[in-house]
């Protein structure tokens, strides 16, 4: 049956940032599909709360609490994952996000921040799970960026800069870890998560988003949660160094910050 190739069963996958949004959905929807899963972000309660709902899907889960900020931090989960369920199969690097900012008022601080928060952080924890990866002889690695990588748009100099480098990190990882570990990225759009929560919330600027969006909508945590298990899983077992663009067709950003030409 072609939905067997969907399958992740027996697996165990290291998700990053899955307390909420995306990588809580993107945990839920591995469990689902047969994973077991550690789950790591800051806020213990907000893990504790997917990892019961993972306990309902039969599957294991195992919550590490962590400012995954810090690379070494993101890096430990390697190791735990494997001491918890005896190997690794799978990894999605979903922690990152940078607020927006003008040029002008982005410091080279910020600006290395974002890199280390949205780009060190995943390769921290890359480059720890490749023996575990190599050992389970089926690995797969997706890392979540986002549109801001390939358009441009005001305010996004920091943001944008690191999902383009994690876009093309992604590219030449697949190459140093083929044949033997595949590496995706999925360059995500507008999502209804925490971060969107004022636009969400907000008849007026929703629409606005919308309108601008060819598919006419926000996306969903499970629109990128069922991509992740396409490049995880045996559908997607040819696929390797690619971004996929889940984002509703966009082509430039669908908020615009109104920031004013310089004088």
């Amino acid at each position: 049956m072609i939905l067997d190739r969907f399958l992740l069963t027996d697996k165990v996958a290291v998700v990053t940032g899955a307390g909420r949004g995306i990588g809580a959905a993107t945990a839920l929807a591995l469990a689902e599909a047969g994973a077991d899963v550690v789950l790591s972000a800051r806020t213990a309660e907000q893990l504790d709360k997917i990892a019961d709902q993972i306990a309902g899907t039969g599957r294991g889960a195992h919550v590490v609490p962590a400012d995954l900020s810090d690379p070494a931090a993101a890096a430990a989960l390697a190791d735990t994952a494997a001491e918890q369920f005896g190997r690794i199969d799978i990894v999605v690097n979903n922690v990152g996000g940078t607020l927006p900012r003008p040029l002008l008022d982005t410091s080279t601080e910020f600006l290395e921040d974002a890199f280390r928060f949205n780009v060190s952080t995943a390769h921290a924890l890359t480059s720890a799970s490749v023996p575990h990866l190599l050992a389970s002889g089926d690995g797969s690695i997706v890392n979540i960026s986002s549109i801001m990588g390939r358009v441009t748009g005001r305010g996004f100099l920091a943001y944008g800069t690191a999902k383009a480098a994690l876009a093309h990190y992604t590219r030449l990882a697949a190459t140093d870890l083929s044949p033997k570990i595949r590496v995706n990225a999925v360059a995500v759009g507008s999502v209804a998560t925490s971060a969107l929560e004022v636009v969400v919330n907000n008849p007026e600027l929703r629409e606005r988003m919308e309108s601008a969006t060819p598919l006419r909508r926000i996306g969903d945590p499970d629109d990128i949660a069922a991509t992740v298990i396409y490049l995880c899983s045996r559908a997607g077992g040819y696929v390797t160094g690619k971004v996929f663009e889940v984002d509703g067709g966009l082509e430039a950003p669908n908020l615009d910050f109104g920031l004013a030409d310089l004088t």
